[in-house]
């Protein structure tokens, strides 16, 4: 068919034409934020869920959101080996510059300048190459420790404040939140807990892997008492079916029923895996309806397509240990799996293994769903692992 009037979009956080099953969120996260806008208090909150489940379509949609309620907004993306205050900076500039500008003079506009300034100039000290020009005095004594403990909390304070002078609200979107170093995550805590305590309009929708859990909770024991974790996991059968089907019927395009059941069956109910099967079997489709037969032939594809982009970025990232412990855990199958499993069949102690499975926990391919268990970031990784690395028993 036409593929130029191909509805569905797959790509890392891009929106797809039909945003389904996730209703329920929305609505919670409208609340949250007409609260924080209107002065009441109320929990920030993490949305956690593997690979592939839309993550970063939802915080995109939240700015969009807040945006439209009047709050003034940042998106960043945790990176690994970026610190996150560098990643922060550009953005608190940005959005303090924003409140200066509009208004008559604010004096707590003026000092969230200057505590701004004080902030940089600690970084600059730790970090050489770091370099954010404003012409304005520090304020000295504020946000200048050097501890981004006492600095951050500081620094959010005086852009809530700075806020609330011009009844405006804040929204910090953080993606791939498990990204952040567990003392960056303590005074990120510190820092909202700060502004919650003050009832500052300032308000964190973040989102990362399900380990960030772990992590908020070893950096602050309170944390759960500061954020909501929203789950959010794969489209059920009749949520599949709505993200394919409609988006298709607006174009003039059905698929069968069984068709709808075997892209089901293939994707896992996994949104950014439906819009890749959908766009592709879209492509490969001769004509309406899209029959259970087109997908067969386009699952090679899709897959095919994945193996050399979604799945391979990931796989080469890694060393070739770190390779084998996920193909062990892939030979025995999508998991979670019990530690001690994959070190039996890698053939080395549990204890040896241990530096392994920290190793992937950080770069974001495996995380641990209970006590002693381990399962992958990434569904379907254990197919591709197997297609990869299908001698990995001789070579083992």
């Amino acid at each position: 068919m036409d593929p130029i009037r191909n509805p569905f979009a797959p790509g890392a956080g891009t929106p797809p034409p039909e945003l389904a099953g996730r209703a329920a969120f929305l609505a919670r996260a409208e609340v949250v934020l007409q609260r924080v806008r209107a002065g009441k208090p109320e929990k920030s909150f993490i949305a956690t869920g593997l690979r592939g489940v839309g993550k970063t379509v939802l915080l995109v949609r939240l700015q969009e959101m807040a945006e439209e309620l009047g709050f003034r907004t940042s998106l960043i993306e945790a990176r690994e080996q970026t610190p996150l205050p560098q990643l922060l900076a550009p953005q608190i500039r940005r959005l303090l510059l924003e409140l200066d500008r509009v208004g008559s003079l604010s004096e707590a506009v003026k000092r969230g300048l200057r505590v701004f300034r004080s902030f940089i100039s600690s970084l600059k000290l730790k970090h050489g190459d770091f370099e954010l020009v404003l012409d304005v005095d520090p304020e000295k004594g504020i946000a200048d420790s050097g501890d981004l403990e006492t600095d951050l909390p500081d620094l959010l304070v005086a852009l809530g404040q700075a806020a609330a002078s011009r009844q405006a609200a804040i929204a910090l979107l953080i993606d791939e939140l498990q990204y952040v170093s567990e003392i960056e995550m303590s005074a990120l805590i510190m820092a909202l807990h700060r502004a919650a305590q003050q009832r500052l309009p300032i308000v964190m929708l973040a989102a990362g892997l399900p380990q960030v859990i772990g992590i908020t909770g070893r950096s602050k024991s309170y944390a759960e008492r500061l954020f909501d974790f929203p789950e959010i996991g794969p489209l059920s059968a009749e949520e599949s079916r709505r993200a394919l089907a409609e988006p298709a019927d607006a174009a003039g395009v059905s698929f069968t029923e069984e068709a709808l059941e075997a892209l089901f069956h293939v994707t896992k109910g996994y949104p950014f895996f439906l819009q890749e099967w959908g766009y592709t079997v879209w492509n490969l489709a001769e004509a309406s309806p899209i029959t259970a037969a087109d997908v067969h032939t386009a699952t090679a594809e899709a897959i095919a397509k994945l193996d050399r982009s979604f799945f391979r970025v990931r796989f080469d990232r890694l060393t070739p240990r770190e390779k084998s412990y996920l193909r062990a855990m892939a030979e025995l199958g999508p998991g979670p799996h019990r530690s001690g499993d994959i070190a039996d069949l890698l053939g080395i102690r549990v204890q040896a293994a241990g530096p392994l499975r920290s190793g992937l926990i950080r770069k974001g391919m495996i995380y641990g769903p209970a006590f002693g268990g381990t399962a992958f970031t990434v569904p379907l990784f254990d197919q591709f692992m197997k297609r990869t690395m299908p001698d990995w028993r001789d070579q083992h």
